[in-house]
Formats: structure tokens, C-alpha cells, sequence
């Protein structure tokens, strides 16, 4: 007996499950299974994918390894417990339909390899049919020890009745706990009935004090409230515990138990302490890992959620920025780089305690600012960045008051510096600046991720970044894999100059890995600048599906021809040329900026019609005509800018009612911390995020959004600030 799930199914799941065309689901999947990356499916096989967006094709991708997953688990299941000739018609139909894998373990639950236990040394002894005249519970007369006493044997083990009748009840017991369909009611009847319980474990106070006494419902209790629980657990200040109370022996009662007989009692004996020993620790183990698995994703995904928009901040165009890494001790490190990222000077400066060297660091500021026609200067959030921007705040206002050339011009920001001290210690930061100090390179990080975010936060791990929350506690592989995702999609979205790319950066190009991103860089340090995108193919081990995959990616700027410099594919060079041929347009115009009106001329014609004469589909041409507007376009542009400063606001000056603009710089399941120029962002928690019901933080606010916020509360021994957005925005 064999049956073999087929494919068909798994398509059709995914279309019901995502809400998708049948067919566009078809060519998703084989688009993935012949090697296409996420982002060139989602930017040039729109037609195929109904233009499913790279999110979605993720969700999809997940989903469909989960399901073959799923099949794959079926097919072993069936196999094994046919091998062991006890497969029935009800039994392959109930795996067959399973939908989880949990309930394909449940099922299979009975015909595992165990190890020795009390029921299996029971088995061995003889009591099985003991056990099943006992469960049937079809004696109405008589007493339970008469039953039992024929399966006495000293030789077996069985010593008394006594204890033929406990291992009997083993059996039951162990027999109730591999029921799946037992299991199963138990199991849904937690999810909706359970409560979480915590406990501390220690008497002094903590972080989690909050959980000392705490219970809530299993089916309600959000995931960051989840995850400190597991937490404050792990780090031996709690203990968790997940209660049912008697709705579930009840329920294993009238599941089991018949009144009237003899063995009724015997039978709730066993169930009772199936459910004890048995089935409640093991639903337990497995409701709190699924509960956990939940608020891992739902924290993965907010990570991802919230490094996208930091990715994705638009470039600081500037002559010069200056950087402050900030500190104490050591002195706050300074690099000044130009328009194009040089490091045109580094130096050390002491404002700070203990050696509180302000003059002499004034001084030095004021000299770079003049000497490198510095505009603005980017200070990390650090340890001594409040009183670094106090100096570096005083100091622009005493350049105005003498009018410095250009002084006009200065201001300043503050930046997240979360990772720059791991980029700075790591070989690719050795590699980029073998002449600076590691304390040095971190400043330079700090101004070159305000110059372009993208391209410096590129070359950290992701997860340093400092953007999620408990991510210390997730699965590094999950956490890695969704994190690069969304990076990989911030680099395709904006495309990447071939020619003055790093190798940290090119690898996150589509269909790019660390050996081929090495590879461009050794060859255009060996051959100069690219000039077309035909040269990628003279890269070694870059071959022709990588350059398909790659590149509509990558940007030739000043080479032979512009269409190099947008994200039109190469493969779709034919149809730009006709559709600048079909309204009258030129390359010459396109290089001149001429072609702006093209989209108007397209919608005049007709979009169907246009999209036939270039023999292309209607989104590909939309595509085309939108890149060939605007050619060499920086899509981060149309985002908010970061606030440029020039005075600080100290926290003491903070009054309810205060009504401040600020930047989102975290967002978490309960709120958003907001920048508002003072040390300590501040938090505006769900409740005052919106004028409406919002079930998330994510629905109105996103990190790198500038939203204007209401003071509500100070709290200057706790560092706590209270801020509302409700109404303001």
C-alpha cells in the first residue's frame, strides 16, 4: 500500500492559502525550482507572477518548503508503519489529509521505536490482554483482582495481582497518550482554555518582576510578553508553568470512561495519570516551543519590518561630513570624509570627562569644518553622545557667531552607531583601512552610513544593527535567513554601481555571491571602470544565468549606453529601443533628460497596444517607460530625510504638552521609540499611536518615518520619556 501526495496539491494549497491565480502559482514554483533568485522574479518575470512582489514570493517560498516538507514526512510515516504491516484504510486516508505535521506525528505517535518504559515492560510481561479487557469496560459483575489473577506470573515479573493490574494501567495510560485523536482534542482545547504561568524563582528584584505573579491566556498572550517570559526562565529568575485545569480530565473522562462497570475506576486511574505524566508534560513542551516558534517569527519579522526603512534612508549628499564616535576615556574619535566616501582626515578629541578638554577639542572642529568645507556632522548614539552633542552643538553656534566661511551651512545628526564597533574590529574593515586604528575606522563607519546607510550597513551582520527586539534569543539560521532577505531586496530595489561597489555590497546583488562579487572587484581593478554590462560575462565564474540573474541590478554610470544605467534588463533592451522608436525618441534624448513625457504618450496610445508593437507584457513596459523617465534614479530619494540639528534640546527642559518633531528609530510590538533630539528617545506606546484601533505599531509608523509627537510624561530617574503621536500626525 503506497500513496504519493501529488504536486498538483501543494500548487493548489498555495493558490487557495495566498489568494493567487492557479497558474501564476505554477510558474512562481518553477521559476524557484530552476534557480531564479526573489528579486529577479519579482522585478522581471512580473507577467508570469501576476506582479507578486518580493515579499510575497518569500512568504511563498517558505510555505512551499514547509509543504514538501510536510509531504516528505507523510511518504516516511506511510512507509514505516507499512513496513511494520499495520497500515489500515483509515489510518493512510487520516495522514493523507493531515495539514501539520503535528498531526502526522500524532498519528504516527503509536508506531515509533519507544524506548523501554513502564507500558512496553508491561507489554513484556503478558498484560496487554489484561489491559484491553480492562479499557473495554464490558464487566458488569464480579471485581477487578478476579481479572487480574490469571495474569499473575513470578517468571514474567508479574509477582501479585497487584501488580498485573498497575501494568495493565500503564499500558492504558501510554495507549491514551499515543491516541491521536485524543491528542488532538486535548491539544486544541489548551490553545483555547490553558494559562501561562510564571513565578519567580528569586527574590531579588529584576527586569521581569512584572512576571513574579503572572498568568495569562495561552491563546492571548502577545509575543514580546512571551518572549521576556521565556527569558526571565532562562536566566533562572522564573518559573513557567501552562495550566488546564479539570476541563481536560474531564474531557479524557468522557472520552474513556464508561459508567457501570467494574473497570470504570480503573479506567479514569489510568487516564488521570495519562494525562499527569504523560500527555500534559508533553503538550506543555509542545504548545510552548509552537507559541514560541509564533513569537520568534512575528520578532523576525518586525526586525525585518524595521531594517528595511534604515536600509533604505536616503544618501546625505554633502562637500564633507564629519564624524563623532563618542567616549569618555578614550576621547571621541573624529573622521572627515568626502563627497565620495575618501577619508580626508581622522583625529582624537577629548571634550568629554575626565579630561574635559573642551577648548583644545573646539578648536580642532572648528579647524576641520573650515579646512574640508564640512556641512554636516553625524555623532553616534553612543556611550558620551549626550555630551558630545552639547560640545558638538556649542560649537556650531560659535562658528555662526564668528561667521566662518560656510559656517552658515553646518549642522548636525545623530546617527545609530549599533555595529560600527564590530564592523570596525572585522577582517573587511582591516581590509578597507589597514592604516586606521580600529577606534578610527568606526568613525569613519558612523559617516559613511550617513552618507549612504545601504552601502555601510551592508558590510554588518544584520543582526547587529540593533533594530528588532530579543533577537539575541532567536534562531540565528531563521533570523539570518529572513534578515539577508530583506537586505538582499533594499540592494536589488536600488540597484548598485558596478564601478565603485564594494565586494560586501555586490554580493547581495541577485544571483551574486561572495567568490563572483570578489571576482568584479579584482577585475575592475585589473581591466578600470566597467563600461557596458556585456563585460560582466569576461568575469570569471560569472556565467550566463548569473549574469541573467545579476544584471538588471547592477548600473554602469558614463558607459556606452545609458539604458546600463537603469533597471532595464538587457534582455529587454529591444522593446526600450522600439518604444523610444515608436514615439519619436532617440538614446541621444534619453542621455539629454528628454523623455519625461514618455508615460503620457504610452497612456495616450494605449498601454496594451504599445505593449504589443514592443513585444513585452504590460508590466514589463511600465517598467521600462518608468526607468527610461527618470534614468539613473535613486528610488531612496522620495524618503524622509534624517533631521538636521543645529542646537539641542536637554531633557530637563522637557514639559508635558510639548509638542516636537522627531524620527522613529525602533519599532517593537507594544510601541515605537522616537528620536526628539534629547539623549533618551522616547516611547509612544500602542495606545497613543492613532486616533483609531491598530493592532500593530507597524500599521502607522515605521523606522526612519519623521512624526510629530506630544510630550506626556518625564521620568528623569528612570530615563523614561512618554510621548503620543494620537492626533498629531
Amino acid at each position: 500500500m503506497h500513496v504519493k501526495v501529488g504536486f498538483v496539491d501543494i500548487l493548489k494549497t498555495l493558490a487557495v492559502e495566498f489568494e493567487l491565480n492557479s497558474r501564476h502559482v505554477e510558474n512562481i514554483v518553477g521559476l524557484i525550482d530552476e534557480g531564479n533568485t526573489i528579486p529577479f522574479i519579482a522585478r522581471y518575470r512580473k507577467e508570469q507572477t501576476g506582479s507578486c512582489d518580493d515579499q510575497l514570493l518569500r512568504e511563498v517560498f517558505d510555505r512551499l518548503a514547509y509543504l514538501r516538507n510536510l509531504e516528505k514526512r507523510k511518504q516516511e510515516v506511510i512507509q514505516s508503519i507499512v513496513t511494520q504491516e499495520k497500515m489500515t484504510d483509515e489510518l493512510m486516508a487520516a495522514i493523507s489529509a493531515a495539514e501539520r505535521l503535528a498531526v502526522v506525528e500524532d498519528l504516527y505517535r503509536p508506531f515509533k521505536q519507544k524506548r523501554r518504559t513502564r507500558a512496553s515492560v508491561a507489554r513484556e510481561s503478558g498484560l496487554e490482554p489484561l489491559a484491553a479487557i480492562i479499557f473495554a469496560q464490558n464487566i458488569q459483575s464480579g471485581c477487578p483482582e478476579d481479572l487480574a489473577a490469571p495474569f499473575v506470573d513470578t517468571e514474567k515479573g508479574v509477582s501479585n495481582i497487584q501488580d498485573a493490574l498497575s501494568g495493565a494501567l500503564d499500558i492504558i495510560a501510554e495507549n491514551l497518550s499515543d491516541d491521536a485523536k485524543l491528542r488532538g482534542k486535548l491539544r486544541d482545547l489548551a490553545y483555547s482554555n490553558a494559562l501561562l504561568n510564571s513565578v519567580g524563582s528569586k527574590d531579588e528584584d529584576s527586569v521581569y518582576r512584572l512576571y513574579y505573579d503572572y498568568a495569562e491566556p495561552v491563546s492571548k498572550i502577545p509575543s514580546h510578553r512571551l518572549l521576556a517570559i521565556n527569558r526571565g526562565e532562562a536566566e533562572g529568575f522564573l518559573r513557567v508553568s501552562m495550566e488546564i485545569g479539570e476541563a481536560a480530565t474531564n474531557l479524557i473522562d468522557r472520552f474513556t470512561v464508561k459508567e457501570g462497570s467494574i473497570t470504570s475506576d480503573l479506567v479514569r486511574q489510568a487516564a488521570a495519570d495519562s494525562w499527569k505524566r504523560l500527555i500534559h508534560p508533553s503538550l506543555e513542551r509542545e504548545i510552548r516551543n509552537d507559541l514560541t516558534y509564533r513569537a520568534n517569527e512575528q520578532a523576525i519579522k518586525m526586525f525585518g519590518q524595521n531594517l528595511k526603512p534604515l536600509l533604505m534612508q536616503p544618501p546625505v549628499h554633502a562637500k564633507a561630513i564629519l564624524a563623532v564616535d563618542p567616549a569618555y576615556r578614550t576621547g571621541c574619535k573624529i573622521a572627515v570624509i568626502d563627497s565620495t566616501g575618501m577619508v580626508l582626515d581622522t583625529t582624537v578629541i577629548y571634550p568629554t570627562p575626565p579630561q574635559n578638554k573642551i577648548e583644545d577639542s573646539r578648536k580642532t572642529i572648528k579647524n576641520l569644518v573650515t579646512k574640508h568645507q564640512v556641512e554636516v556632522i553625524a555623532i553616534g548614539n553612543g556611550t558620551a553622545s549626550k555630551e558630545s552633542e552639547i560640545f558638538i552643538a556649542e560649537t556650531i553656534r560659535e562658528l555662526r557667531e564668528t561667521m566662518k566661511e560656510g559656517a552658515e551651512k553646518v549642522s548636525y545628526t545623530m546617527v545609530n552607531e549599533a555595529g560600527a564597533s564590530v564592523y570596525s574590529a572585522s577582517k573587511l574593515a582591516a581590509t578597507e583601512f589597514p592604516e586606521f586604528d580600529v577606534s578610527l575606522r568606526s568613525a569613519i563607519s558612523i559617516a559613511r552610513r550617513l552618507q549612504d546607510p545601504l552601502a555601510e550597513l551592508v558590510k554588518i551582520d544584520p543582526k547587529a544593527i540593533g533594530v528588532g527586539q530579543y533577537q539575541h534569543d532567536m534562531p540565528v539560521v531563521r533570523l539570518d535567513e529572513t534578515l539577508a532577505g530583506v537586505v538582499e531586496d533594499c540592494v536589488n530595489s536600488v540597484g548598485v554601481n558596478v564601478s565603485t561597489a564594494s565586494a560586501a555590497l555586490l554580493s547581495y546583488v541577485a544571483g551574486l555571491n561572495k567568490t563572483t562579487s570578489k571576482n568584479i572587484v579584482s577585475y575592475r581593478e585589473e581591466h578600470g571602470s566597467f563600461t557596458s554590462r556585456t563585460q560582466l560575462k569576461k568575469v570569471p565564474k560569472l556565467g550566463g544565468k548569473t549574469f541573467e540573474q545579476c544584471a538588471g541590478f547592477l548600473r554602469i554610470s558614463g558607459g556606452k549606453s545609458i539604458l546600463d544605467n537603469t533597471a532595464v534588463h538587457p534582455e529587454s533592451y529591444s522593446a526600450a529601443k522600439k518604444l523610444l522608436e515608436l514615439f519619436g525618441h532617440s538614446e541621444d534624448d534619453l542621455k539629454a533628460g528628454n523623455v519625461q513625457d514618455l508615460s503620457k504618450k504610452v497612456k495616450a496610445h494605449g498601454w496594451e497596444k504599445a505593449a504589443l508593437a514592443c513585444d513585452v507584457g504590460v508590466p514589463t513596459l511600465k517598467d521600462i517607460v518608468e526607468e527610461l523617465s527618470k534614468p539613473g534614479r535613486d528610488i531612496r530619494e522620495s524618503l524622509p530625510s534624517p533631521i538636521l540639528r543645529d542646537d539641542i534640546l536637554d531633557a530637563k527642559d522637557l514639559q508635558p504638552g510639548m509638542k516636537l518633531t522627531g524620527t522613529v528609530r525602533n519599532v517593537i510590538d507594544f510601541g515605537a521609540f522616537v528620536d526628539i533630539g534629547v539623549h533618551q528617545d522616547g516611547l509612544v506606546h500602542i495606545s497613543q499611536m492613532a486616533d483609531r484601533y491598530i493592532s500593530h505599531p507597524s500599521e502607522v509608523a515605521k523606522v526612519g518615518d519623521i512624526v510629530k509627537v506630544e510630550v506626556l510624561e518625564i521620568d528623569l530617574e528612570k530615563k523614561r520619556i512618554s510621548l503620543k503621536m494620537k492626533g498629531l500626525n
